[in-house]
């Protein structure tokens, strides 16, 4: 890990970093304090237009007594392109545009894929996030792609408790590996999510294998999150990172 920037931000040490050619953020309180528990933010990928949303979540996080940190996805932001997930994702638009079911093979050829690269990636960030002093674990995880988080915990036994963001397309392959997931779940749902399978939501939280799991669905399209559900967030990682 080799950091490449930092500034200060109303008391949060914001720090940019690189990892095997993959960039990331790392948001951590800024003065010494006691080693805080490390909470992974996940997002649909672009860091520099995700930016406002992941830096508002991560300085909440440390507020709150965590550090926080995430990387760019494959295939986003400043990455190089992949000519297989640009065909993909042009076939599910092409399929929304027309309003016409998305099928199966779409989404597995649009997200399989991305686990197969991202979740390694992202257990690599966690071997050097977890070696830095001042950040512990357990770790958390939150956000999206959905996807993303259940493969996660269900492979990485580091993850304790997992804020999960409804509102992408899931392949069938990870309504299996769903049940394989025993952590600690927080899931939230937009109701009027435009242009995601509600549906395909409810079914996934029904096949999530975890017997302490929480829905939250709420009324609104895709950014519409409600604020109070930081402060849920909040007390959610809270019992079960600290």
């Amino acid at each position: 890990m080799r950091f490449t920037s930092g500034q200060h931000l109303d008391g949060v040490l914001e720090r940019e970093f690189t990892l095997d050619g993959v960039p990331g953020i790392l948001w951590t309180a800024g003065s010494a304090s006691a080693p805080a528990p490390l909470i992974l933010l996940g997002h649909p990928g672009g860091l520099r237009r995700m930016y406002p949303r992941l830096a508002a979540r991560a300085r909440h996080s440390v507020t709150e007594g965590f550090a926080a940190a995430t990387i760019e996805l494959p295939w986003a932001g400043d990455r190089p392109r992949s000519g297989a997930a640009e065909e993909a994702r042009a076939a599910l638009h092409n399929a929304l545009r027309a309003g016409e079911p998305v099928t199966g093979e779409i989404v597995d050829r649009l997200v399989l894929p991305l686990l197969d690269q991202a979740v390694p990636e992202w257990q690599s960030a966690l071997d050097a996030l977890l070696s830095l002093p001042g950040i512990t674990g357990p770790a958390g995880y939150s956000g999206g792609v959905i996807s993303i988080g259940v493969r996660l915990a269900a492979a990485d036994p580091r993850i304790a408790a997992a804020l999960l963001f409804a509102g992408s397309y899931v392949p069938r392959a990870v309504f299996e590996e769903a049940r394989q997931v025993t952590i600690p779940l927080l899931v939230l749902l937009q109701w009027d999510d435009e242009g995601n399978d509600r549906q395909m939501a409810l079914d996934l939280f029904g096949a999530l294998g975890s017997t302490e799991k929480t829905l939250h669905a709420n009324l609104g399209g895709h950014t519409g999150v409600p604020q109070f559900e930081a402060d849920d967030a909040t007390r959610f990682f809270a019992r079960h990172l600290k």
